[in-house]
């Protein structure tokens, strides 16, 4: 009997010693929950190795999952009230970022006074900020432009100057004039894809929601405008219709389209990927949208941020860590983007040598150094909480719009009536 409980003794001061030990490794270790191995997962893994070259004590642990995996995962956990299983750190669609700050109030740690938000691109800070409390370490943008191809323009009889700040309407009466005299389209365009809706409606500060996540939709005049846009751009026959991603990267690749309307973070790479039309692309602003109060020539699509748990037992130092890489250092915003092709919206990182490098396959102009300007001039909005159920309803209702099987205001009325229905 004493052998037993001696024996029993023992195994219960192993145990304790081994969850000492536990806590104590935990103390010193940070687990980082994101997808995409060759854009978030490899720069997480670059402020790693930063950080760990002046903390080689902290271990930190970067587990790579699909994003829908991560979301899944994380609202299940957060659900369930499990928040011990939950990682120090995780990656967030700024999309989704309200969703989850509002669903799961006190799930996400605060970083006022620990983080400089005033070195970052506004906009980024709005839909992280809730009741005056902001959440998340900014990371990168979608700011977009107007890609061209100034070989074809030219053969249209314009200069490279006629495609600068201009509207929307005077790119429809370029894309005329090209496809007139070249054959070419002016862009590829998916007949069911809201993405440059919430382009457009973003560059003059406007969303399917308002501040208050009431739908704004009757009385939007950047959102209908948008629509009447891409309709009037179909009609005109200046856009080449495409089936899917693979699809729509081809209409440019191939050499059939004269511009694309994106971020310059996802779609540069593609673009020099086709190393025979290197020379023949630049970049200008974003047109600007008529008769819309607010309207800029500046918008984003896109773009992610760092959050981490308020549960976390390191929570202190996983911010210490973001705010070390991402909040503070220049170096390794350079880095980031000359290997990954990664605008972040640190302003401070604007001004160095990476991002004022001429780019030869865009016949030497700087284009990172015009991103980092126009992401610094990106409307500031809310995304509120159901940004993808409402692309979803009106994707589902674009086609019939465009093919005149229904009027704008029946449009609306169907997508307002469809979101009241799911987001009640």
């Amino acid at each position: 009997m004493k052998k037993n409980v001696k024996y029993t003794l023992s195994l219960l001061s192993a145990s304790l010693s081994l969850c000492s030990l536990s806590v104590f490794a935990k103390s010193d270790s940070l687990t980082v929950w994101a997808w995409d191995p060759n854009f978030n997962i490899a720069i997480m893994q670059t402020a790693k190795e930063i950080y760990q070259a002046k903390n080689p004590d902290v271990e930190i642990k970067i587990e790579d999952f699909a994003k829908a995996d991560v979301e899944q995962k994380m609202q299940a956990m957060l659900a369930s009230g499990m928040s011990d299983t939950l990682p120090d750190i995780v990656l967030i669609e700024d999309y989704n970022a309200q969703k989850f700050l509002t669903s799961y109030p006190g799930a996400f740690e605060p970083m006022n006074g620990k983080v400089d938000y005033s070195q970052f691109a506004p906009y980024k800070i709005k839909m992280m900020t809730v009741d005056d409390k902001t959440y998340g370490l900014p990371f990168d943008t979608g700011v977009t432009g107007l890609y061209y191809r100034t070989d074809y323009i030219e053969q249209a009889g314009f200069k490279k100057e006629d495609l600068q700040n201009i509207t929307w309407d005077r790119y429809i009466e370029i894309g005329k004039t090209v496809k007139e005299k070249t054959g070419k389209f002016m862009m590829g365009m998916e007949p069911a894809e809201a993405g440059l809706v919430r382009i457009m409606m973003h560059s003059a500060g406007s969303w399917y929601f308002d501040d208050n996540g009431e739908l704004n939709l009757k009385n939007n005049t950047a959102f209908k405008r948008a629509l009447e846009l891409q309709k009037e751009m179909h009609k005109a026959g200046i856009v080449r219709p495409a089936l899917g991603w693979s699809d729509w990267v081809s209409v440019f690749t191939s050499g059939d389209s004269t511009s694309i309307i994106n971020a310059g973070v996802w779609i540069t790479p593609t673009v020099e990927s086709t190393k025979d039309q290197a020379g023949k692309w630049a970049v200008a602003p974003l047109p600007k949208l008529t008769g819309v109060d607010n309207a800029t020539h500046y918008s984003n699509i896109g773009g992610s941020s760092w959050y981490v748990f308020s549960a976390s037992p390191n929570k202190d130092k996983a911010i210490e860590f973001l705010n070390e890489t991402f909040g503070k250092d220049v170096s390794f915003y350079d880095k980031i983007l000359t290997e990954r092709g990664a605008v972040g919206t640190f302003i401070p990182a604007s001004q160095s040598e990476a991002y004022k490098k001429p780019i030869e396959f865009f016949g030497g102009q700087t284009i990172y150094q015009d991103f980092a300007n126009w992401f610094g001039q990106i409307p500031s909005i809310n995304y509120g909480l159901y940004t993808y159920e409402a692309d979803e309803a009106l994707k589902a209702l674009m086609p019939a719009y465009f093919n005149d099987q229904m009027t704008l205001d029946q449009l609306i009325e169907e997508l307002e009536t469809s979101l009241q229905y799911q987001i009640q």
